[in-house]
């Protein structure tokens, strides 16, 4: 059984964590570090963006089985700033591996901000030394940490989860991320923007990988804000055995306690995407394969119609069966089915490829569901036995006031 608890990346055993304004950011704490008591195997997810922030690149390079340590900076992106930022990222690797008496090769870096800026680097090594002497354990630090990776964010976004494994031991997950525009996330293990890091003290080995890619693909992969994939998309998971038990590679109970762990993450970024004021569910049931499943959920969410008729509480269902047909994704049309739910509300919209009202009292029916904070959008596509799930928000004047305004 998984179990929620109040909590953040200190949360599981032997790890430390803290924010702090270095003043890249006028006032708002701006650089955050994570530390490890030991070696932790890193299992570390990038973006398919073929322009990469210089801190993904470093990353991709060394390619680290381990990690003892992440810095983390807000305020500055850290991309298209060629040699130049390079090595920015690796002296802030080097910088904390100084400070912390370890291999810069056991610090990972990951950067969110402004695109095209240079990094003030008297600032970060300045904020870098400033976290290592102040690294500490509990709820103030885990909040510290979340608050300072934050760029356009209105919340923070951690949580925490206990779960017993099948041989007995008690293990622990902490995650935290960013992320609240420019976010269409397309990860790959090995391969704004959401930054997310998340700490086990559960034992784990390189095979792990492929679980966590897959874990990636259900969770973080199926959330979008605008559909724009940023330059700077990382999440790692770090796993320091710490909590002593057998090897959980292959334990159902841990795979199932991080999947839910990252779509609680994932879920939590679409809820505070910018501007937004509705949260978006799209379930696609019935489909012939799961990535097929999966393209007519991206396709669903990434409607700037579908957003916008949602963000209006406006029953035009064509819209969204428009983005099904556009999905590339083989459906039995005079079969599917497909309903909208918000709140305790669940109405059909659609049996069979046709109507199941007309009336405009039906219609009003419809507009109440959509008239909730959060809005689900079920469809089954009647074409096989395949499903998947994915979160966005709502289309509103506010993002796009947001975003005109960004750099200035």
């Amino acid at each position: 059984m998984v179990d929620f608890i109040d909590g953040g990346v200190t949360t599981p055993e032997g790890f430390k964590a803290i924010g702090v304004h270095s003043g890249v950011k006028y006032r708002s704490l701006d650089l955050g570090l994570v530390r490890s008591e030991v070696p932790a195997s890193a299992f570390v997810g990038y973006t398919s963006n073929e322009v990469k922030a210089a801190p993904v690149q470093v990353m991709m390079e060394e390619n680290s089985p381990t990690l003892t340590a992440v810095v983390v900076n807000s305020g500055n992106a850290n991309a298209l700033t060629g040699r130049r930022g390079i090595q920015d990222a690796i002296t802030m690797k080097e910088t904390v591996a100084s400070e912390l008496n370890i291999d810069p090769k056991q610090v990972g870096v990951m950067s969110t901000g402004l695109i095209g800026r240079f990094m003030d680097m008297q600032k970060i090594k300045y904020g870098i030394s400033k976290a290592a002497g102040e690294l500490s354990v509990g709820r103030e630090a885990d909040n510290l940490f979340a608050e300072a990776i934050m760029t356009t964010d209105t919340i923070k976004k951690e949580c925490a989860v206990r779960v017993r494994l099948s041989d007995g031991t008690m293990v622990y997950i902490g995650a935290v991320s960013k992320g609240s525009g420019m976010i269409a996330p397309h990860m790959k293990v090995l391969h704004g923007t959401t930054l997310s890091l998340v700490t086990t003290d559960a034992k784990l080995s390189p095979k792990f990988r492929e679980k966590w890619q897959e874990i990636l693909d259900d969770s973080m992969n199926m959330v979008s804000v605008d559909g724009d994939q940023s330059t700077n998309d990382t999440c790692i998971l770090l796993a320091n055995g710490m909590a002593k038990g057998a090897c959980a590679d292959d334990d159902p109970l841990f795979y199932e306690a991080l999947k839910i762990v990252m779509s609680k993450i994932a879920r939590t970024i679409a809820v505070d995407g910018e501007g937004a004021t509705k949260l978006i569910e799209v379930q696609v049931h019935g489909a012939a394969t799961k990535e097929d499943a999966r393209k007519a959920v991206r396709k669903i969410i990434n409607s700037p119609l579908v957003k916008s008729a949602i963000f209006g509480s406006d029953p035009n269902y064509g819209r969204i069966m428009m983005a099904l047909g556009n999905s590339g994704v083989k459906f039995n049309l005079e079969e599917v089915r497909l309903v909208i739910k918000g709140g305790e509300m669940e109405v059909p919209i659609l049996d069979a490829g046709a109507p199941v009202f007309q009336e405009e009292r039906s219609v009003e029916v419809v507009r109440m569901a959509m008239d909730n904070k959060e809005v689900a959008i079920i469809l089954n596509l009647a074409n096989g036995d395949e499903s998947a799930v994915g979160w966005g928000c709502d289309l509103t004047y506010d993002y796009v006031r947001i975003n005109a305004e960004y750099a200035t």
